[in-house]
């Protein structure tokens, strides 16, 4: 179940937060009731941007085994016509 909780909850009821994000949900939190921040575990938050790390030394790696560049209009152009067809 999704928890919206009060940014003031962050220091009144630290250890009810603690144990959602202890448990792999994240706990969203508001300030006047709207959204201000969303509170993870590390290991939630490492496997989250592990998957972009790994993605980025993918593209690194093509990169070094590749003389071909291309400019932003050219990669961004190519991303435009696929979405538009």
């Amino acid at each position: 179940m999704i928890q919206i909780r009060p940014v003031s909850d962050l220091r009144n009821k630290f250890t009810d937060i603690e144990k959602c994000v202890q448990s792999g949900e994240p706990v969203y939190l508001t300030k006047n009731g709207y959204g201000s921040m969303v509170v993870l575990s590390i290991e939630t938050f490492s496997r989250l941007v592990e998957s972009d790390d790994h993605i980025m030394d993918v593209a690194d790696a093509l990169a070094a085994s590749s003389k071909e560049r291309l400019t932003h209009k050219e990669v961004f152009g190519s991303l435009r016509r696929k979405i538009n067809e």
